[in-house]
């Protein structure tokens, strides 16, 4: 009996032991930070969970697609889409807008989707941090928008799905910046990387476009990730390519390159007017929306009835189009019919994103990229039948080469489309189209659709390490009155009576330029009184402490990345 009560009290002081050390690692994780061993658990576990999250997004894609349309396999939606009467074509299109809209409206500030741009501003201004509740209504409303008709990709909300995963761990154990920039890293590898069965190109994708940097520390835990995201996939969907070729497409000659070369100009293009395209529908709904005062339900609803109608004599703009792809791959698609489908293609893309109904830009660029890319081909082999290959390796390469200009991810696009085809053989052919036109497209966007975005946000990454400047603000790197180096009170009531004036909330961006346009070596810093009266002085941002400031925020970055 004594020895029994001894047992009892041993295994009750063994698991009270187990559960202190395990509060006292949860308190050191919190307060320290990971070591390198956890953190390579926790981007196991991170990519185990995203690659169920892809997993399960897209499942839900092909379960409400054959609720909608009667079938889930998006390799043959177009064509039984053709078999359904026209009535139900175009209205369930304008059905999922309609849900869309009170989903946005409802659960969203400005009724916008979150997607992969929102994902590269939480990595490069907010320590790997998304907007959780927007973000979430987001991928609910790509999920419906990809499931009633839209003609977008399901890339870009299994992202941004991936990216509030690893949110919600860097909140839970309170990351600082480079470490909830890697945790994004890993989610995002593991999200595409099951999404497209291709852990390679998930890996660069996640350094390429999110990161935007190679740093050596990030590289192991996010290639961890990305093959657990491709594992999972393949337990659930089998170690199978997207698109299959049914021949083979190696080079004829070498003497073939040039034309390679020109169907790399002509995707550059192809793929800056895709993108202008969705600009300019969403400048012009947006200008529409507020003349108006259009409800935000109604937004979606109206992109719902165009492309309802646009898919009633062109079914292959429903969804994310592999279906059409894959004929393009295999040169299923005459000439003539395969520019009128990428045109078509380009104009219901952008209704969709114009529409802010959701989704993502890769799918369709890989689309018009393969029916730019066959139609070229086409061309290009009744002109030189004597040194010209097959007219499918064209469409391989203009697949990769106007995702590749679209994402301006020249790198990560190129091996997705091997992984994605399974043939490595025509490498040279789509690395020379992907470099030409990525060199395009560059010239007259910011980088890429992505960091447009964020430029026409006010948000410009890809004007080098300004960007750093909206890390701080103002009131943090101010000097407050009562400083020892405190700017003179009258030159400060001087500047405050010009209006040349600056709030704590302000950030170093807003300083800058006004020291620019100015020259002043400080600009006081107010805060606007509750009553009608002046506002109160606090102090004053010096244009040397915002240089330093900024110096500092670039060499931490620098060490992030050469690490």
């Amino acid at each position: 009996m004594t020895g029994t009560r001894g047992n009892s009290v041993a295994t009750a002081r063994r698991r009270q032991a187990a559960t202190g050390a395990v509060v006292h690692a949860w308190r050191v994780l919190l307060s320290r930070g990971p070591s390198q061993a956890q953190f390579w658990f926790i981007a196991l576990a991170l990519g185990i969970a995203s690659g169920l999250g892809a997993v399960a997004f897209r499942a839900a894609i092909s379960g409400a697609q054959a609720l909608f349309y009667g079938t889930d396999d998006i390799r043959t939606l177009h064509s039984f889409a053709r078999t359904l009467p026209w009535y139900v074509i175009f209205i369930i299109p304008v059905l999922g807008g309609l849900v869309v809209g009170l989903i946005l409206s409802r659960m969203t500030p400005d009724g916008r989707v979150r997607s992969v741009a929102d994902v590269i501003e939480g990595a490069a201004l907010h320590k790997g941090r998304l907007e959780q509740r927007a973000g979430y209504a987001s991928t609910l409303a790509s999920l419906v928008t990809l499931s009633t008709g839209g003609s977008t990709g399901r890339e870009g909300p299994v992202v941004h799905l991936a990216g509030q995963i690893s949110a919600w761990v860097s909140r839970r154990i309170n990351a600082d910046g480079i470490t909830g920039r890697d945790l994004l890293g890993c989610s995002v590898a593991a999200a595409v990387s099951a999404s497209f069965n291709a852990p390679i190109a998930g890996a660069i994708f996640a350094m390429e476009v999110v990161l935007r940097h190679f740093a050596v520390h990030a590289f192991a835990p996010i290639v961890i990730a990305s093959v657990a995201g491709t594992v999972v996939a393949r337990l659930w969907f089998g170690d199978v390519t997207e698109f299959e070729l049914t021949e083979q497409t190696a080079l004829a000659f070498y003497v073939e390159l040039p034309a390679f070369l020109m169907l790399g100009l002509v995707c550059g293009v192809v793929s800056v007017v895709l993108m202008k395209a969705v600009f300019f529908t969403t400048r012009l709904g947006d200008r529409y929306t507020s003349r108006t005062k259009l409800a935000q339900t109604v937004r979606p609803m109206l992109s719902g009835a165009v492309l309802g109608a646009i898919a009633i004599w062109f079914p292959h703009i429903i969804g994310v189009g592999y279906e059409t792809t894959s004929a393009a791959l295999t040169g299923r698609i005459p000439l003539f019919e395969a520019i009128a489908m990428a045109a078509i293609k380009v104009v219901a893309v952008a209704v969709t994103m114009g529409g802010r109904m959701g989704g993502g830009m890769f799918s369709p660029s890989l689309m018009v990229g393969a029916l730019t890319g066959l139609a070229f081909g086409a061309i290009a082999t009744e002109v030189f039948p004597e040194v010209s290959g097959a007219a499918t390796l064209y469409a391989l390469a203009g697949m990769g080469a106007v995702a590749a200009a679209v994402l301006g991810a020249p790198i990560s696009t190129t091996l997705i489309v091997f992984e994605l085809t399974g043939d490595w053989q025509a490498g040279i052919a789509v690395m020379v189209s992907v470099s030409l036109a990525v060199a395009v497209s560059t010239r007259l966007v910011d980088h890429s659709f992505f960091l447009t975005q964020l430029a026409q946000r006010g948000v410009r990454l890809a004007a080098g390490s300004d960007y750093l400047l909206d890390l701080q603000s103002v009131g943090v790197v101010m000097r407050s009155m009562d400083s020892p180096r405190a700017a003179p009170e009258a030159a400060c009531r001087a500047l405050m009576e010009e209006g040349v004036t600056l709030s704590p909330s302000h950030k170093l961006t807003d300083a800058m330029e006004i020291f620019d346009e100015a020259g002043h070596a400080f600009v006081p810093v107010v805060a606007q009184s509750k009553e009608s009266g002046p506002p109160e002085l606090l102090g004053a941002i010096f244009h040397l402490d915002a240089v330093r400031a900024h110096n500092r925020a670039i060499a931490e970055r620098i060490r992030e990345e050469h690490t």
